[in-house]
Formats: structure tokens, sequence, C-alpha cells
């Protein structure tokens, strides 16, 4: 059963509600968007709180972009390792004689 749990950012509260086994995740989440945007308003010249909220999650939202493009890249790479070891065994196979 979802419960309230209280957040802050940049020392304004917000109840979210949400399932307890979730309550951490929800709190390390609102921690990383607090510390993301007390940066931000380091370097803004207008600190308001909405453009804050909106400049940390588009710069989230590209870190994330990111992340997902760099891990396709990886996995993409891997299959093709994959398959050149897969085609190497095959060929290697075929020339082993079959016991009779």
């Amino acid at each position: 059963m979802s419960e309230p749990v209280s957040i802050k950012l940049i020392d304004r509260e917000f109840l979210v509600a949400c399932e307890p086994e979730e309550r951490d995740g929800l709190l390390e989440a609102a921690a990383f968007l607090d510390a993301r945007m007390r940066k931000l308003r380091q370097a803004a010249k207008t600190p308001g709180f909405d453009r804050l909220a909106v400049l940390a999650a588009v710069d989230i939202a590209h870190e994330l972009l990111d992340l997902r493009t760099h891990q396709l890249t990886q996995v993409n790479q891997l299959a093709g390792s994959l398959t050149r070891l897969r085609h190497k065994l095959d060929a290697v196979l075929e020339r082993v004689p079959t016991p009779l």
C-alpha cells in the first residue's frame, strides 16, 4: 500500500506516495535531484525553482540518453564479437572428423 514520503528539493518539501519497498530508491533519487539542482543554482543567473527543476531534468535526461547510447554500442560490439567467435568455432568443428 502506498505511503506518503517527504522529500526536499532546494528547501521545498514535497509529499510523494510510494510503495514501502520503493522508499529508499525514491529518497536516493530525490537527494540526487536536489544535489543537481543546487549545483545548477550556483551557476544560474535566474535561479528560480521551476527553472532549476527543468534544467536538472534536461541535464539528467541527457545523461541517461548518453548512457543508453553507450550501453547499446557496447552490446552491439559484444554481439559482433560473439558472432565472430561462433563462426570461428563452427569452422574448427567442421574440420574435426566425426567419430565412427
